[in-house]
C-alpha cells in the first residue's frame, strides 16, 4: 500500500468491478510479482493504478501489518510512503476503479477500506508494526 500525502490529504481510489471491497476507498496497492521486491511492487502499482512515476529513493517503509481479513485469510501488508513523485495522480485503471481523490488523512471517510485505514492510522502514530484481526 502506497501512501501519497500532500497538504494533509491522502490519495485514495474507489475500487470497482474487482469482486472484492468494491465501493471502498483504498491506497494504490497490489500484489508482488515474481522477482519483485516490495518497493519495486509499490512503484509499479503507482504507475499502473494512478499514473505517476516514483523514484525508489523517495519511498520509505512506514508500517508492516500482520492482518487477518474478515474471511479469515492472513496476510502481511507493507505500507510505504512516497515523499515525492512525478505527474499528477489520475485514475489509470478505469475498469477496476471508479475514481481517485484526495481525502483528509486524519479524517478518512466511512467507506475507507478498514485494512488500509488501520495502516494509515498506525502510520500517523509512528507505529512500525501491528497485528490486526487476530
Amino acid at each position: 500500500m502506497l501512501i501519497l500525502e500532500r497538504d494533509g490529504l491522502v490519495l485514495l481510489a474507489e475500487r470497482a468491478n474487482t469482486g472484492y471491497s468494491d465501493g471502498l476507498l483504498n491506497l494504490p496497492s497490489g500484489k508482488i510479482e515474481e522477482d519483485e521486491d516490495v518497493i519495486s511492487a509499490a512503484i509499479r502499482e503507482a504507475q499502473e493504478e494512478v499514473g505517476i512515476r516514483v523514484d525508489r529513493e523517495a519511498v520509505q517503509i512506514v508500517h508492516v501489518m500482520h492482518y487477518r481479513n474478515p474471511e479469515g485469510e492472513a496476510r502481511v501488508g507493507w505500507f510505504l510512503a512516497a515523499s515525492e513523485w512525478d505527474g499528477e495522480p489520475y485514475n489509470a485503471e478505469p475498469a477496476k476503479c471508479a475514481g481517485v481523490d484526495w481525502y483528509p488523512i486524519n479524517d478518512l471517510p466511512e467507506n475507507a477500506q478498514p485494512y488500509n485505514k488501520a495502516g494509515i492510522d498506525r502510520y500517523l502514530k509512528g507505529e512500525r508494526y501491528s497485528v490486526v484481526g487476530w
